[in-house]
């Protein structure tokens, strides 16, 4: 083989190699960009400062809040919910009641074996890690469910990986800073 076909060769085998490393590290760097959780965390719900337990589920495409004592009404013509975020604190063991307003987002229908069931959506301040996320969740009663909170679809998109063989990769640590109208 001439002299300069092994050069040429070589040289495109080198390049070849050379592409290969630099994907290899970005692949790496967007993997250590992404955070890994659990399938089940904690995190804070920031209009109460509640630390609670969260199932990240790809199953659900919304997310869902434990509320009870759910009531619609108008406010200047628009649809707000009146609501009871009855949450657990499991940092401290506490029984937390927060009475609180807010404007409906829009409305789900959710299917399943009871029927078909109409619910309210609204934003409401959750912070996973070191970061607040202002997500959309439907309130539902979850009083009968052992996580309060679950995390749909559309949020599990902004927030990272998910690792279904682990749980509590991630330690919330966001100040609690009061947000959301709680006027009923």
């Amino acid at each position: 083989m001439p002299l300069s076909c092994f050069s040429l060769s070589k040289r495109v085998l080198c390049l070849l190699c050379l592409l290969a490393s630099l994907a290899s590290m970005t692949s790496a760097a967007s993997s250590k960009a992404a955070p890994v959780l659990g399938w089940v965390e904690k995190a804070i719900v920031m209009p109460v400062g509640a630390t609670v337990k969260i199932k990240l589920d790809s199953g659900a495409l919304t997310s869902s809040m434990h509320a009870t004592a759910i009531e619609l009404h108008k406010r200047n013509g628009e649809d707000w919910v009146a609501f009871e975020l009855e949450l657990e604190d499991i940092a401290s063991g506490e029984q937390l009641l927060t009475p609180m307003a807010l404007p409906v987002e829009r409305f789900i229908r959710v299917r399943g074996a009871g029927g078909e069931d109409r619910r309210p959506v609204v934003k409401l301040e959750l912070c996973i890690g070191e970061k607040i996320y202002t997500e959309q969740f439907s309130l539902r009663d979850r009083g009968d469910m052992l996580y309060p909170v679950l995390i749909g679809r559309r949020t599990l998109q902004d927030l990272g990986l998910v690792d279904v063989n682990s749980t509590y990769l991630t330690r919330p640590s966001c100040e609690a800073v009061d947000t959301a109208e709680s006027s009923a």
